[in-house]
């Protein structure tokens, strides 16, 4: 009886102890869910703020940075610069440093901001290295000849290299040789710079410094010149200034009523004139500069390298280049140290014909513009004939 009571206690003992277990079971599973819960919107909010604060960061550094770099351009708007040597200097600097520097690796980055202009200045860098290299073939070499062969090569080679130099300096001369005179007799400066600013594509969202200046010619344009950049003053207030001089220079007077119009069609027929004079005279007068590096009295410039120190060996070059300019275009013209028919000859035509292009094209800009347009000397009515209006 004993051991019956006894194995009765122990099965219910156990069977209150599943029970016990059962509901804690229960329990538990009821809980889980709501934990797995919490902690997931916790794990989610815990990203969502890392989130934000990675996107914060991103955005509030390069907006840091752009604050920091913002560059200040000179110019806000088009505006015509003043033509003068320094200006002019100044443009060339800019822009062939530019050709060199920036400009090549914004084309081979494949810049979206990479622009025609842009392209178009990248002309001046083949022509430079072309001309240097030009200059070294003819001298690089002299130093492994014989003495007496390397004294004849570095003759041929030192003219070479004036030629060279002389051939730009004349192209460039030969369009001062005509805009010159062409400004002084008609009051058009056709190489009038301005500075252009361009909107240009923005790198990262938040850049400011998408503006850039590009230099231009009011009338490099025949078909679109800047007409919209003379009709203002530096205030930006609309004048007919610019066109009154103009029409004064040009014989017209100073009492027209619209100026504006009936200058700006003789201003695109002065543009587009004194453009073909440059043209045709530019190669004359660079054909003349090589002939006129290769006469003999050069050779004497070229000594005077070798001869003093310092501030002396400066005045020596200086004094050597001015006597071997005026004996070297006596040269060119009389033909040379031993001048034949053919040399005495070839020496004035080329001089000639390069004095006369640029006369000829001057003259031809000039008396064009003081004529009447087309449209003035046409007869579109018959004065004679009656016309009876209803």
């Amino acid at each position: 009886m004993k051991i019956n009571l006894n194995l009765s206690r122990i099965q219910s003992f156990r069977s209150n102890e599943l029970v016990k277990n059962q509901q804690m079971t229960s329990v538990t599973a009821q809980n889980e869910p709501q934990k797995k819960t919490e902690m997931v919107q916790t794990a989610g909010e815990n990203v969502k703020s890392a989130d934000i604060n990675l996107s914060d960061s991103n955005n509030q550094i390069p907006q840091k940075e752009q604050a920091q770099n913002v560059k200040k351009l000179k110019y806000d708007r088009d505006t015509i610069i003043e033509h003068n040597p320094l200006t002019s200097a100044k443009i060339a600097g800019t822009k062939t440093l530019d050709s060199f520097t920036v400009y090549p690796v914004k084309g081979l980055k494949g810049d979206k901001n990479f622009n025609f202009y842009e392209f178009l200045s990248l002309g001046i860098v083949p022509y430079l290295i072309g001309s240097a290299g030009f200059i070294s073939v003819f001298n690089l070499a002299n130093k492994y000849f014989q003495p007496a062969a390397k004294f004849q090569a570095d003759k041929i080679g030192n003219k070479m290299g004036l030629g060279v130099l002389f051939y730009g300096l004349a192209k460039w001369a030969s369009k001062k040789f005509v805009s010159a005179p062409v400004h002084a007799l008609t009051g058009v400066d056709t190489e009038l710079p301005y500075a252009r600013v361009v909107e240009n594509h923005p790198k990262f969202e938040g850049d400011k410094n998408t503006k850039t200046i590009e230099y231009h010619k009011v009338f490099e344009s025949v078909e679109f010149p800047r007409f919209d950049l003379l009709d203002r003053d530096k205030n930006g207030n609309i004048t007919s200034e610019y066109y009154d001089k103009v029409a004064k220079k040009l014989g017209l007077g100073d009492k027209l009523n619209d100026s504006r119009q009936e200058v700006q069609p003789r201003i695109r027929d002065i543009i587009s004139r004194s453009t073909a004079a440059k043209n045709l005279s530019s190669y004359l007068w660079a054909a003349t500069g090589v002939g006129f590096a290769f006469q003999t009295p050069w050779e004497d410039f070229f000594v005077s390298f070798k001869q003093g120190q310092g501030m002396d060996k400066v005045k020596n070059i200086a004094r050597a280049f001015g006597k071997c300019s005026v004996d070297a275009i006596k040269s060119l013209w009389n033909g040379g140290v031993n001048p034949t028919k053919l040399t005495k000859c070839a020496g004035k035509i080329l001089l000639g014909s390069a004095v006369a292009s640029t006369v000829l094209g001057v003259v031809n800009v000039v008396s064009n513009a003081r004529k009447s347009p087309k449209l003035e000397n046409e007869k579109v009515f018959d004065s004679n004939r009656k016309v009876v209006v209803d």
